[in-house]
């Protein structure tokens, strides 16, 4: 039996972004019988209606496909004014249309938020969650994924250091694809 694909959306579009770590921890630690790939935000142009009729950048049609030959998805979000990232939401945007071509559709979802303060993305985790709900992703309830101060999780070389965090990442991940697999 092939492995199962899980695309990973990063929220932030920065370098050295702390979310884009937190990806690389999971990659690192993909189970057997699972691919995990991170699914690249940063090149696409802004999503606009117009291009639905007057024909699409050729960057759209490449992310829908790599989008809707996925599995299921795991998003790492930043949070920014208590929402999600601009490139995220342009991301969501672009995959969902036109109207009735949703790449996302059914796709079973993890959310992971995190920030550099004590709130954890709590307003970026729920402000995506409500986004997921209307593109019909189903996505794990238990555990909740905050993850607080971030700066403090990853040693000189960039690694996931943070011992109750990675224990909690992967937990987190062994829920998620338990629940994905009932997809």
């Amino acid at each position: 039996m092939a492995d199962k694909r899980i695309g990973i959306v990063v929220g932030s579009i920065r370098k050295d972004a702390y979310t884009k770590k937190i990806a690389d921890f999971l990659i690192e630690n993909t189970p057997e019988g699972y691919h995990f790939e991170q699914i690249n935000i940063a090149e696409l142009p802004l999503y606009n209606q117009d291009y639905d009729e007057a024909g699409a950048p050729a960057a759209y049609d490449v992310f829908r496909k790599e989008v809707a030959s996925k599995d299921g998805i795991i998003f790492i979000t930043p949070e920014h004014n208590r929402s999600i990232p601009a490139a995220l939401k342009n991301a969501l945007d672009v995959a969902s249309r036109p109207y009735g071509k949703n790449a996302w559709d059914a796709k079973p979802a993890l959310v992971i938020s995190s920030s550099i303060s004590g709130i954890s993305g709590f307003g970026a985790n729920h402000h995506l969650r409500q986004t997921l709900t209307f593109l019909n992703m189903p996505t794990l309830q238990q555990p909740e994924v905050y993850l607080a101060n971030v700066q403090d999780y990853f040693d000189e070389s960039g690694k996931l250091s943070k011992k109750d965090a990675a224990d909690f990442l992967l937990k987190a991940l062994d829920a998620y694809l338990n629940f994905a697999a009932k997809f």
